[in-house]
């Protein structure tokens, strides 16, 4: 395609004359004052847009802040007959590329005009790249197709954009971090900063200095001025961790900060106003906390403009699969080993399994699985009975076998467990199965009954035969 170039100049034979010089090597438009070439723009994208500087009405300046207010931005050129150090200085200040000083030099003005094609499609280049990489990280480490996961994302693109406070409440390990992040991304914050703090992991006195900075001198140790969390975070994000592990006076100092947009570091007197966007994040239940006087009711409010409450992963057991694809991925070209294939019957078996570390032990748990078989398959057999359901008890067992002989069953007593007696005898056969690795002949001297029983079993529950022998 060839270059666009829009020449702006009150005098006629200046821009004709550029005009007709350029027109072999480029597609030339002209205007004759800035109010024309503003309906250009507006209606067409240039890639380069050469202007006068001196013009009746509108000047060259406000050109350039056209232009470079554009979607599309064009390179601009500046022209003067004024050619002094002032006047590039403003130019280059508004965004323009270059300038020429007139009568415009010809074969100088082709190197620039290819200079600022190159400078202009470089840029093109680099706003495609953050585009793709803040697509990326809007939701990057947030894996999963569940309704309640689903219902999380929507919620958190819906207020990201805003000014709002925002409280993510969830169990360890559920990716409340991974939230903040996107938040963030999803923000018009995106380009500033994004600082963490764990709450959790610092005493009261280093927390307060970790969070709003100290002067020289506050404190024994204090040597030097140090810029805290808060400053760090400035047109940014902060993301506080477990806040609900903050003393009483960080508290006051956060509920401060809230109701002023200011801070002071620790041993000073002068408010430092910050505009940073906040997110908190807490395992516990912090309407609780203040009916318990362990968390101050304003500052809760306060934290609870927006609040996001992540699912447990014992309530997304669907996303399971896909996020055991994305962990044995990760770590297995971490280690330089085969990806791991996971089957079915493990994958029954992790479906089912309660998670109580959340995503943190579904990853603990893949990275141990890639680094230890490396490569290859994980059959149920491979997997720890803690990851399994109880075995049956004694009584179950005992009623699960007399199924098979037609004995009566008496009730099971009050507080005893509650699955069915055919629920009872498949969870028996499906651990002698286990336990003999597929031998039907072996699973059925375990139940102690006959192999035809078993084979009539197994008809009755024919998922439970898909176990590899």
């Amino acid at each position: 395609m060839v270059p666009s170039v829009l020449i702006v100049d009150d005098e006629k034979h200046t821009r004709e004359g550029l005009q007709e010089a350029l027109a072999e090597s480029y597609d030339v438009s002209v205007a004759a004052n800035a109010d024309e070439a503003f309906n250009l723009l507006d209606t067409q994208a240039y890639d380069v847009v050469l202007t006068d500087l001196r013009m009746p009405g509108k000047s060259g300046l406000k050109v350039i802040d056209k232009a470079l207010a554009l979607p599309q931005r064009p390179a601009v050129l500046m022209m003067t007959a004024y050619g002094n150090i002032d006047t590039a200085v403003e130019a280059m200040r508004r965004g323009a590329v270059d300038f020429l000083t007139k009568p415009v030099n010809i074969e100088r003005l082709e190197v620039l005009i290819q200079r600022a094609l190159k400078t202009r499609t470089l840029e093109v280049e680099v706003q495609n790249l953050h585009e793709r990489l803040d697509e990326k990280f809007k939701t990057e480490g947030i894996i999963g197709a569940s309704p309640k996961l689903k219902a999380v994302i929507d919620k958190m693109k819906l207020v990201a954009p805003s000014r709002a406070t925002i409280l993510i409440e969830g169990e360890s390990g559920t990716g409340k971090e991974l939230i903040a992040q996107a938040i963030h991304q999803s923000s018009p914050r995106a380009r500033g900063s994004f600082v963490a703090v764990h709450c959790a992991a610092l005493s009261d006195n280093l927390l307060e200095s970790e969070l709003f900075g100290h002067e020289r001198g506050s404190f024994t140790g204090a040597t030097e001025r140090r810029i805290g969390r808060f400053e760090s975070a400035d047109s940014g994000t902060l993301f506080l961790d477990e806040i609900g592990e903050i003393s009483g006076s960080t508290q006051v100092k956060l509920l401060r900060f809230l109701e002023t947009k200011a801070i002071e570091r620790v041993g000073g007197s002068k408010p430092i106003e910050l505009d940073v966007r906040l997110v908190a994040a807490t395992n516990r239940d912090l309407e609780q906390e203040v009916k318990r006087g362990k968390f101050r009711e304003d500052l809760f409010f306060r934290l609870n403009v927006v609040r996001l409450t992540m699912p447990p992963l014992r309530e997304r057991a669907e996303d399971i699969p896909l996020l055991l694809a994305h962990f044995i991925k990760v770590f297995s070209q971490e280690n330089g080993v085969p990806p791991l294939t996971v089957e079915p019957g493990a994958l029954r078996v992790l479906q089912g399994y309660a998670w109580p570390g959340n995503i943190r032990e579904l990853r603990n748990f893949c990275e141990n699985a890639v680094v230890l078989r490396r490569g290859g398959s994980l059959t149920e057999y491979d997997i720890e009975p803690k990851f399994r359901a109880p075995a049956p008890t004694f009584a179950e067992a005992a009623a699960a076998s007399a199924v098979s002989s037609g004995a009566v069953i008496p009730p099971p007593a009050p507080g005893g467990n509650s699955l069915s007696v055919a629920e009872n005898e498949k969870h028996l056969l499906h651990e002698a199965l286990l336990k003999a690795r597929g031998n039907r002949t072996k699973a059925a001297e375990l139940m102690g009954i006959s192999r035809r029983t078993l084979h009539r079993k197994l008809a009755q529950w024919p998922e439970l035969d898909v176990i590899d022998r």
